[in-house]
């Protein structure tokens, strides 16, 4: 028997089987617990008959104008304060790459807004642009305008906490695929002759476009999941009545879980539909490997 038994593990290794793959067990059993397992309870709590038949939350909410246009007041939140981060970081990303002095300062100033939280940046919100804010008050005493700019507890408001919290993250994804690019392409293209527009545009975009990609994603999913921002410098129950609330409201608020369930359900799905649009309009800008971080 004794014999047998390196045999069979060089077989086991040769599959990739080996004492080493025990070292996963941990991360398999968090990720059981943690994710797999809420999943499926939500997603079988969503299907209880409660409402009329297995389907009845999910026909509840999208016959419910009032539950169903918290998806399209998301994605209008969501979707321009992503794309606004990615378009923004760019530029600055680009710049960055280089060494310069300030460098390591400048970076700091730029991700602050991560330490700051959610709750931080709307409070500062309010303090900077609300009706009695520093904002209004410089603009009435200059004569600029006679009331008062409603720029929080309306749209604006956590369109602006979203750019302010995710642009961090958009910034920081952005430089670390910029920084995964090889320099040497775009020189050798200089000393051809191209200026920085066709270096850029035929370069440095195409093989940044995966990352650029992903970048929205990350940041949208974090947009498109606000909730204090919403309640915080939002109208919570009219203009910025997202799905998060939606579905808070039904848990919490009138304890009906499947419909809540439902909500969530419903929820991930058009953040996968739109994960995947963007993923698949990628393959238009560039179809070869990414190389380096990107």
């Amino acid at each position: 028997m004794t014999p047998d038994r390196p045999a069979w593990r060089h077989r086991l290794a040769e599959r990739g089987i080996d004492r080493q793959l025990l070292l996963l067990l941990p991360a398999l059993l968090a990720v059981l617990l943690l994710f797999i397992y809420p999943f499926g309870y939500g997603l079988g709590l969503s299907f209880q008959p409660d409402h009329g038949g297995v389907l009845g939350a999910y026909r509840d909410f999208f016959t419910d104008a009032y539950q169903r246009d918290t998806i399209g007041t998301t994605l209008r939140l969501s979707l321009p304060a992503a794309l606004l981060n990615v378009m923004a970081s760019v530029p600055i990303a680009y710049r960055m790459r280089g060494r310069f002095r300030g460098k390591r300062t400048l970076t700091i100033v730029l991700v602050v807004p991560i330490t700051l939280g959610t709750v931080l940046t709307a409070e500062g919100l309010l303090n900077f642009l609300g009706p009695t804010g520093w904002f209004n008050r410089t603009l009435m005493a200059a004569g600029l305008t006679d009331t008062p700019l409603r720029l929080t507890n309306n749209y604006w408001g956590v369109f602006l906490s979203l750019v302010i919290t995710g642009f961090p993250f958009a910034f920081l994804l952005i430089l670390s695929y910029l920084s995964g690019i090889d320099p040497t392409l775009e020189r050798a293209a200089a000393t051809l002759g191209a200026g920085w527009w066709p270096r850029f545009h035929r370069i440095t975009l195409p093989l940044l476009a995966p990352g650029l990609a992903t970048t929205f994603c990350l940041t949208f999913v974090l947009a498109f999941s606000v909730f204090p921002s919403a309640v915080l410098v939002g109208d919570p129950a009219g203009a910025t009545r997202v799905i998060s609330i939606a579905a808070y409201h039904a848990a919490y608020e009138t304890y009906d879980y499947p419909l809540a369930s439902a909500i969530a359900v419903v929820m991930g799905a058009v953040e996968l539909a739109v994960v995947a649009a963007v993923l698949g309009l990628r393959s238009l800008f560039y179809t070869g490997s990414t190389g380096g971080k990107g």
